[in-house]
């Protein structure tokens, strides 16, 4: 048994122009990291492509046609102000949104008993009908779906530690009982959602952090509301949205985490899911837009995802 890493070479072609900080060289900081002699132990696999049967399970085929269709042949296009795609971007997208459902797949079927799957573009602020905030298809709800409809998962509960707060996931399972979706995530900041009032039919749980909060704070914060509300639900599968912008010296925000949090809620995480699904746990990259704490981050928490398998 084994940690499965999912990657994919379409996701250093999504060139999101000169200067956009959800940019290719994040994928190559996590490569080179994920090189090193530590992590030979990974058992690396090529994301596949979504379908369109998987996409549909929360995206409308009007929006998925929408943003496949935006793709231009060169050159780049807008979606919204920050959200850009060229002509390998429908590409990418796919293979993000599979990379994840494979993943789902491989610890299912007891392949793997954790996988990390370092993808571009990220999901999920990505909602059923629109995309935005450099998401095209929403990657996690995508893999949620897909092992709650079908590989008949009852119970799927998706953690997101990015410092955004992931809308687009949360609007899709809004009203689900059977999906869990708890965020940690600075606030006020962008998109603005993600209230402690938003709880969705009793299955959403936000844990907005003031700017400045260090991991001190954000570990108690998760302990008494997140860890919490896992235990109470009993998952069958976690997922997790790993973003790592809320590391102290990422440029879009002011949490200040550091590389030692990341592998602390891994750990964490990863003892819950040996409590309730067997170990089953998939994590997905989401933010994370300072090259070296990125490298250092994704490597703390995938060092635990390797201890664990």
């Amino acid at each position: 048994m084994t940690t499965y890493y999912y990657t994919h070479p379409s996701f250093l072609n999504h060139d999101t122009g000169p200067g956009h900080p959800e940019c290719a060289e994040r994928l190559q900081a996590i490569s080179n990291v994920l090189g090193a002699p530590e992590f030979s132990g990974l058992v690396r696999r090529q994301a596949p492509a979504a379908t369109h049967e998987q996409l549909r399970l929360v995206h409308p085929q009007t929006q998925i046609d929408r943003i496949l269709q935006a793709v231009p042949n060169q050159g780049y296009a807008y979606i919204d102000g920050d959200t850009v795609v060229s002509p390998a971007s429908g590409d990418a997208a796919l293979h993000a949104a599979g990379a994840v459902c494979a993943a789902v797949d491989a610890v299912l079927e007891g392949e793997a008993d954790n996988a990390f799957c370092a993808v571009r573009p990220p999901g999920h602020h990505a909602e059923p009908s629109r995309s935005m905030g450099f998401c095209l298809f929403n990657n996690v709800a995508i893999a949620a779906e897909y092992a709650r409809s079908v590989r008949a998962v009852e119970r799927v509960a998706i953690v997101d530690f990015d410092v955004h707060h992931g809308n687009g996931t949360q609007t899709a399972f809004y009203e689900q009982p059977s999906v869990l979706y708890a965020s940690t995530h600075q606030s006020p900041l962008y998109p603005g959602t993600g209230s402690v009032a938003e709880t969705g039919v009793g299955n959403i749980f936000n844990v907005p952090l003031a700017a400045g909060s260090d991991g001190e704070l954000f570990r108690k914060a998760v302990v008494e509301i997140i860890f919490r509300a896992l235990h109470a639900f009993r998952p069958e599968l976690i997922l997790i949205s790993a973003g790592f912008d809320a590391h102290r010296d990422d440029p879009l925000a002011a949490l200040r985490l550091l590389e030692e949090d990341y592998a602390w809620i891994s750990r964490e995480l990863i003892g819950i899911a040996d409590t309730w699904c067997r170990g089953r746990l998939v994590s997905t990259l989401e933010g994370g837009y300072h090259l070296g704490a990125l490298g250092r981050s994704v490597a703390a928490h995938v060092r635990e995802l390797l201890k664990a398998s």
